[in-house]
């Protein structure tokens, strides 16, 4: 079942946290490809001095100040697209960033994505490594600027609930950033080993 809206217009660490387990599936030219969400980060407001909405409305953060549900993409450091969900009501800028995903459907063509960017074979990706970390995932499932602003309950940019629980949840500061690293607003599935950067036992 796809995420309503609803889903997303609530505090955004309750929806980081029932986003855990939640399945990402992308569909390119008829090519479906899915994870689970094993770990992502809160970013809240503009007083939140790690999120982009720190220095108030920009051209390229108004997806944060859009309605909940909606994918904003972005590229980081010129290196990486990353992907988030933006939560709470149209004029509060939050979001999840969607940083691990167990790979679920596709994972041979997530291989040859994954080669294509790094200039490695596609057989030397192991599973547990294919969407391990906010970029490698964004590269496994061909997200890029082309999906920014996409309504996450109804396009071919998905968030889905296949039932699928964590056994135990983990909290920790958030990682890659230099600002408002004393907040413990990274979530994982405690121990899974798709769950990229420091692992929470």
């Amino acid at each position: 079942m796809v995420l309503p809206s609803s889903f997303y217009a609530r505090p955004t660490l309750a929806v980081l946290e029932d986003l855990i387990g939640k399945v990402l599936v992308h569909d390119v030219r008829g090519r479906s490809v899915s994870g689970v969400i094993v770990e992502a980060e809160a970013y809240i407001g503009e007083d939140d001095p790690a999120c982009h909405a720190a220095p108030g409305p920009t051209t390229r953060n108004a997806p944060l100040y859009g309605p909940p549900g909606r994918a904003y993409v972005y590229f980081n450091y010129g290196m990486h697209y990353l992907v988030n969900a933006v939560t709470e009501d149209e004029g509060s800028p939050a979001a999840v960033l969607i940083r691990a995903l167990e790979p679920r459907d596709g994972q041979d063509l997530m291989r040859r994505r994954r080669a294509r960017v790094s200039g490695r074979p596609p057989a030397s990706f192991a599973a547990t490594d294919l969407c391990r970390g906010p970029g490698n995932l964004t590269a496994a499932l061909a997200i890029n600027l082309a999906q920014n602003r996409l309504d996450l309950t109804a396009s071919r940019l998905t968030i889905e609930d296949a039932g699928v629980r964590p056994a135990r949840l983990a909290w920790s500061p958030r990682v890659g950033i230099r600002v408002g690293v004393e907040k413990k607003w990274r979530c994982s599935w405690a121990g899974h080993p798709s769950v990229s950067g420091p692992r929470q036992r």
